[in-house]
C-alpha cells in the first residue's frame, strides 16, 4: 500500500463541495485545506485565451449564458461566477488558466482536463505551460486520446492521463491504446479494486480515480495504493489522511 504521505489530495475543480467550481475562490479554498494537487477544465474564448470552466458555455455557473468560444476575455469577466453557488462569492469571476498559474504554488500539482479538442487549444496550452515553466507540474487528461496524442507530438515532456468510466479487468492495458507514453490512469473510482490498481502502478501508471467525495469511498480508494484521489471535499480527505 502506498504511503498515505505520498498520496495526492486532488482538489476537483478546486473545493468545489464548499466553493463555487473552477474559479479562483475554489482553488484558494483547495490549497487552504491542503491540497497537493488541483483539477480543473479548460476551453478557448474568442480571443484565444484558455479559460477554466467546465462547461462550454456560461450558462449553468454563471449569471450570464452564451458560449465561452463565441466570447472574448472582456466579455467573458462580466459574468458572475459565484452568487449562484452563495451571496458570499458574489464578484468572483472565470479565470485565466494563467491566473490559477499564478496563484498555485508550483509545488502543488495541477490537472488540466481538456474538454473539447479545438485545434488551437492545445498549442496553446502547451505555450503557456512553457511560459509560465509549468511543463514538470501539469499533467493533462482527457476523454477524447486524439487530443492527448496530440499534445504528446507537440511537446513529448507533457505529461497525459487517460479519463474514461469502462468495465475491464486489466486497467493498465488503456495504455497500450496510444503510441507514445501515458502517465496517468484517471478511470471512475468505481471501476478500481487492490488488484487493478496493483497492477496499473506496477507498471509505472499513476492512477487518479474521480470523483471520490463521501468517506467509505475515500477509505476504499486509500486502501486499493490509489495514487491519488481526485475530490470536491479536499480537506475531508486531508483530514481522513491525517487521521
Amino acid at each position: 500500500m502506498k504511503n498515505n504521505d505520498q498520496l495526492m489530495v486532488i482538489a476537483h475543480r478546486g473545493a468545489a463541495g464548499e466553493a463555487p467550481e473552477n474559479t479562483l475562490a475554489a482553488f484558494a479554498l483547495g490549497l487552504e485545506q491542503g491540497c497537493t494537487g488541483i483539477e480543473l477544465d479548460i476551453h478557448l474564448s474568442k480571443d484565444g485565451e484558455i479559460i477554466v470552466c467546465h462547461d462550454t458555455t456560461l450558462d449553468r455557473t454563471t449569471d450570464r449564458k452564451g458560449a465561452i468560444s463565441e466570447q472574448t476575455v472582456e466579455e467573458l469577466k462580466l459574468a458572475d461566477a459565484g452568487r449562484w453557488f452563495h451571496e458570499r462569492f458574489e464578484g468572483e469571476r472565470v479565470p485565466l488558466l494563467e491566473e490559477v498559474f499564478d496563484l498555485v504554488p508550483p509545488e502543488v500539482q495541477i490537472n488540466v482536463e481538456i474538454k473539447a479538442g479545438v485545434d488551437d487549444l492545445v498549442p496553446a496550452l502547451i505555450g503557456l505551460m512553457k511560459r509560465k515553466n509549468r511543463v514538470e507540474n501539469v499533467f493533462v487528461s482527457s476523454f477524447d486520446f486524439d487530443v492527448l496524442e496530440r499534445l504528446k507530438g507537440l511537446e513529448p515532456e507533457a505529461k497525459i492521463g487517460l479519463l474514461y468510466n469502462i468495465r475491464m479487468s486489466k486497467h493498465y492495458r488503456m495504455a497500450d491504446l496510444l503510441d507514445c507514453p501515458v502517465y496517468s490512469l484517471h478511470p471512475h473510482w468505481s471501476r478500481m479494486d487492490k488488484q487493478k490498481v496493483r497492477e496499473a502502478t506496477g507498471r509505472g501508471l499513476h492512477v487518479y480515480p474521480w470523483t471520490v467525495n463521501k468517506e467509505e469511498g475515500m477509505r476504499e480508494m486509500i486502501a486499493c495504493g490509489v495514487s491519488g484521489i481526485i475530490t470536491d471535499y479536499p480537506g475531508r480527505l486531508k483530514k481522513l489522511l491525517e487521521g
